[in-house]
């Protein structure tokens, strides 16, 4: 088996992971009240860093201990994530203004969020392909290089946002509404979610 290839795949992988849906409305719900490029682009790193801790713990208990996710247990994590959607928006909703004292939290709330979002079953393509890799080595390695391809994907997102993000949050307008359009997103893509998973499912 040539390792080189799926370890790239594992990065491609990564960064295409990061622009699932749920991922993308989550931190457009986040970024939406920054007014710096860098600052936004650090929140899609630190979403990034999160989502890797959990699918490199997840991945490491499927690699050294067999362990294997129940159905009901993937389902319930992906029912938090419509959970999640729907408190980010609610957030935005409560507080469309309230810009400098969100300002502080807003990174480890970004990386909390990029953690729930590792647990949930969208992740499994990564989880996946460690059943073809025997060496635990470099099914660790598979893992790490997935979780920085999500980081970069997820940075790279979250800076393409943010330009046009800067530019809108200069006409007073727009910066009142922005937080608010986001939010509606958000909770309208969480209960979503939690309908797909808790009704049609």
């Amino acid at each position: 088996m040539h390792l080189l290839p799926v370890l790239v795949v594992g990065f491609l992988l990564g960064m295409r992971h990061a622009t699932d849906a749920d991922h993308v409305v989550a931190v457009a719900a986040l970024v939406s009240r920054e007014r710096r490029a860098s600052a936004a682009s650090k929140l899609g790193a630190m979403w990034g860093a999160g989502h890797m801790l959990t699918v490199m713990l997840v991945g490491g208990a499927i690699i050294g201990f067999g362990l294997v996710l129940p159905p009901r247990v993937a389902l319930s994590l992906e029912l938090c994530v419509g959970v999640m959607l729907i408190a980010l928006g609610a957030f935005n909703l409560a507080h469309p203004h309230d810009h400098e004292s969100v300002a502080p939290r807003t990174a480890s709330k970004s990386f909390g969020v990029g953690v729930v979002h590792g647990l949930a079953g969208s992740a499994a393509i990564a989880l996946m392909m460690l059943a073809t890799i025997r060496e635990p080595r470099w099914a660790i390695a598979y893992l790490a290089l997935f979780g920085v391809g999500t980081i970069a994907g997820m940075t790279a997102i979250t800076s393409a946002m943010a330009l046009p993000l800067a530019l809108a949050t200069r006409a007073h307008r727009v910066r009142e509404h922005l937080p608010r359009a986001a939010g509606l997103l958000s909770v309208a893509f969480g209960f979503f979610v939690v309908y797909r998973i808790a009704v049609a499912w």
